[in-house]
């Protein structure tokens, strides 16, 4: 059971939430690293990506996940395609389907900001490594009241070269407020501050001590726990496994994936996600267009 309740109608509840929103997200917690993934939801796609299924998001206020495509990037002088087509796929805290949104951005990362209180995304060539494309950057997706998504958004920030690979999908820091960019065939992830042109810092991640290879974990994604001292976690493709680090890069353990799961080539590159406490993967062979599996890799005590 999701330690948010479910949100009332109500103003009064709403503006609640709101309020409590960035303790629930900012408390400090020790866990344990669960030998074997729990899961914890499961969200099977109701539709076709439209082009390859990205990252998830969790909106507690509305009890929500946000499931954003990415790819079909709209084209530098093609007049005719000057937004992407990628939707963003909402379903309820259950894992049922609620409807869908092309918001008009070539999504790489989806995440709620506590702070600012939005949903947010990260595009593809978010550094302009690739050459400059329109719709490029950081933007806030406009939300109702009960949550669905509007046809409006607002920027955040332009292209920044402190990202680095041009794929990147980077998770958000809403503790410290930076990101973690990780950057493709390697074990480095960059970290970004918004208001500097250059990373931060650099974190390299001791996959010789979990025993992997870089081609084994995920290519351009990193996730932020929000747990102290375990502050890091990628997807082991090869080894179904999650592996946890600390913000030094330093190997902390793993949790098993379900050995029956059949992770394909694409779960190096997309399909994955942290949100609502959990670590999200695509399970592309399971229903008609895919399952996404969120599992619980750390057991969290108050």
């Amino acid at each position: 059971m999701s330690r948010f309740s479910a949100i009332s109608s109500s103003a009064f509840t709403k503006k609640l939430a709101l309020a409590l929103t960035p303790l629930l997200f900012t408390i400090s917690a020790q866990a344990q690293i669960l030998p074997e993934a729990a899961v914890g939801v499961k969200i099977p796609l109701t539709q076709k990506p439209t082009s390859r299924p990205m990252m998830v998001a969790f909106v507690p206020m509305y009890q929500r996940y946000y499931i954003a495509d990415g790819g079909l990037a709209p084209a530098p002088g093609d007049l005719d395609m000057i937004v992407s087509k990628s939707k963003v796929h909402i379903f309820d805290v259950n894992g049922n389907y609620v409807n869908s949104a092309k918001p008009g951005y070539d999504n790489r990362s989806i995440y709620f900001n506590p702070n600012s209180k939005q949903l947010e995304v990260i595009t593809y060539n978010i550094s302009s490594a690739a050459g400059f494309a329109p719709n490029t950057g950081v933007f806030s997706l406009d939300l109702s009241e009960t949550g669905d998504l509007k046809e409006t958004s607002k920027d955040i920030y332009a292209y920044n070269p402190a990202f680095g690979d041009a794929a990147t999908m980077p998770a958000y820091n809403y503790d410290a407020k930076v990101y973690y960019a990780k950057q493709e065939r390697s074990n480095t992830v960059l970290v970004v501050d918004l208001k500097n042109r250059e990373s931060v810092g650099k974190i390299a991640l001791d996959l010789k001590a979990a025993n992997v290879q870089s081609d084994d974990i995920t290519e351009h994604f990193v996730a932020y726990t929000g747990v102290a001292g375990e502050e890091l976690a990628v997807l082991d493709v090869d080894h179904k496994s999650v592996l946890i680090f600390d913000l030094t890069g330093k190997f902390i353990g793993k949790s098993a994936l379900p050995s029956t799961m059949k992770l394909r080539s694409q779960n190096h590159l997309n399909g994955l996600g942290y949100a609502n406490g959990m670590m999200f993967v695509y399970h592309e062979p399971e229903g008609e267009f895919g399952t996404y599996y969120g599992f619980k890799v750390l057991d969290q005590v108050k």
